[in-house]
Order: C-alpha cells, then structure tokens, then sequence
C-alpha cells in the first residue's frame, strides 16, 4: 500500500503561479508512472501531466508551456510547477501512481484562481 498526500494548493490570482507536491509513502522509483489529474467543480476528473520511472514526461494540451511536472527520487516526491494560471485551472489536483498491479490516488488538493 502506498499512501500519496498532495500539498501546495491555495488560492491565487490568474496569472500567477503554485507548486503542488505529491509526497509518497514509498519509493516513487517502484512506480512504472506518477501522474496529476485534476477534478473541476461539476466536471469529470480529467488528466493533466505525468511523469515516468525513466523521467519522460507528457501534458495534456492546455497545460502545455504552463505547468511542469517533475521528480525528487530522494525524497519520494513528485511536484506540478503551474505557471501563468487561468481561472479554468481552479479545481481540486490529485496525484496517481501506477504500477503493475497497483493504482494509487491522493486525496487532493484544491487550487482556486480567481481575482
């Protein structure tokens, strides 16, 4: 079992920036992939970022050039750089980690971008 818990979320105004981290209870090297996805008031969960045991990385299109998704092995945490933020990005941010066998959620973090 691995227990994730995401941190770094707030609110702030569009056009300024947040860094949310996923903090894991066991080694993120043991993970095939870590991933953030984020859940919109009313929407459906929907994928933002993710990044490989191997440190490739791929975004979802309207993120791209804004936010950036990376890893601290020694410290068994994954982090979202979100810049130049849009009223759009408010919703609650969570991280995943999949693994052969094994798929695991935080429980979230909430990012509110309003002025």
């Amino acid at each position: 079992q691995v227990q994730l818990v995401e941190s770094g979320g707030g609110l702030v105004q569009p056009g300024g920036s947040l860094r949310l981290s996923c903090a894991a209870s066991g080694s993120i090297s043991r993970a095939n992939a870590i991933s953030w996805h984020r859940q919109a008031p009313g929407k459906q969960r929907e994928w933002v970022a993710t990044i490989t045991s191997r440190g490739f990385t791929s975004y979802a299109d309207f993120v791209k050039g804004r936010f950036t998704i990376s890893r601290d092995n020694a410290k068994n945490t994954v982090y979202l750089q979100m810049n130049s933020l849009k009223p759009e990005d408010t919703a609650d941010y969570f991280c995943r980690w999949t693994a052969p066998g094994a798929d695991y959620w935080g429980k979230g973090t909430l990012v509110t971008v309003s002025s």
